[in-house]
């Protein structure tokens, strides 16, 4: 039975020893300067600030949506290909449609995402086309939506939206759920 109490004692210091070993060490003041020697005043420091990233003049698969979503795509393994941009049979030769997919194996399973400018002409036929397809309108404090009819949508997000084209100001976005939206952050 001593044995033990000695064997348990001797366990608590080694314990102990340790954890004092991996203590932060108590900081260390520097010394203070002579009254004589020049000290360096904040004007007289230096200062450096980063240069900020140049903004993204061209319209391209990976400047459309965010660097985040592009990220993890590409982590993912998957790569875009661009598809032609028509909506409700205007075609949009000013624009680009991405269909973001990993292609080394087959499927049908990817991410679409499309941003293009429009006009007026063009978004009225194109919205007057998709109507009469049967696609659900809404107005928005972004624009106009204009979702397909969710029975026959590919996937759909968690408020029941699948395709959905979202007509602003001059411009068209499309991603394959409303809320896929968000990620299109053209033009920057």
């Amino acid at each position: 039975m001593n044995f033990r109490i000695m064997s348990a004692a001797a366990g608590v210091l080694l314990l102990v020893g340790a954890l004092t070993a991996c203590a932060a060490p108590e900081p260390r003041t520097s010394p203070t300067p002579d009254a004589g020697s020049p000290q360096p005043t904040p004007s007289s420091v230096p200062v450096t600030s980063p240069t900020p990233e140049p903004a993204e003049t061209e319209l391209t698969c990976e400047s459309m949506i965010s660097a985040g979503t592009v990220a993890a795509l590409a982590d993912a393994g998957w790569t875009a290909e661009t598809k032609e941009f028509v909506v409700g049979g205007v075609e949009l030769t000013e624009g680009l449609l991405c269909f973001w997919a990993d292609y080394t194996v087959g499927s049908d399973h990817g991410q679409l995402y499309g941003w293009s400018p429009v006009d007026d002409s063009d978004a009225a036929a194109a919205q007057a086309a998709l109507l009469a397809e049967g696609w659900k309108r809404e107005d928005g404090p972004d624009g106009v939506y204009f979702t397909e009819d969710a029975r026959y949508a590919m996937g759909t997000d968690e408020d029941g939206y699948g395709m959905t084209y979202l007509f602003g100001d001059g411009w068209v976005r499309l991603a394959d759920t409303r809320q896929g939206l968000i990620l299109i952050e053209w033009p920057r």
